[in-house]
């Protein structure tokens, strides 16, 4: 299958955060509006985006995002954003209500997973992750190597 395959129509994934399912169990996902401003859009539609070392947090009964880099706009005005600003993330009140409440948890924090256009908007899917010990990514890498293998043999057999 390929990448297109797997997208609902009208989506279209920007950047993913494939470290965040390597260091944490997803427990949750969520699906949120990102407030921008100026050229950010463009930027983010040309792939200049970094979600790597994003974290979100809830405060003051809002959720911001942390750590997302946008590069600054190619062909925009010298007055450029700041790449590393903190973006407020749109989500409804009980959504945020019930997030508080999850992220209170000690070990669980949320993540940004990917960034994706729906219908010509830029969302950000979160993730409620718990943090995985160094046994459990063992236990996943040898869980995904068995699965590969496993492929392979049938391939072969057909």
């Amino acid at each position: 299958m390929n990448a297109a395959a797997k997208e609902p129509s009208g989506v279209k994934v920007i950047a993913s955060n494939r470290k965040a399912f390597h260091d944490y169990h997803i427990l949750e996902k969520i699906e949120a509006g990102i407030e921008l401003r100026g050229t950010e859009v463009k930027s983010i539609r040309a792939g200049e985006v970094s979600l790597q070392e994003g974290y979100a947090a809830v405060e003051g009964g809002q959720v911001f995002l942390y750590g997302m880099r946008v590069q600054p706009y190619s062909h925009g005005p010298a007055d450029r954003q700041e790449p590393d600003r903190p973006k407020r993330l749109l989500l409804h009140r009980t959504e945020i209500e019930r997030l508080i409440g999850q992220t209170a948890i000690k070990g669980h924090t949320l993540l940004p997973l990917d960034l994706h256009l729906r219908n010509g908007r830029v969302k950000v899917e979160l993730g409620l992750g718990r943090g995985k010990q160094v046994v459990d990514k063992r236990e996943t890498l040898k869980k995904r190597d068995a699965d590969r293998e496993a492929r392979r043999a049938m391939g072969r057999r057909r």
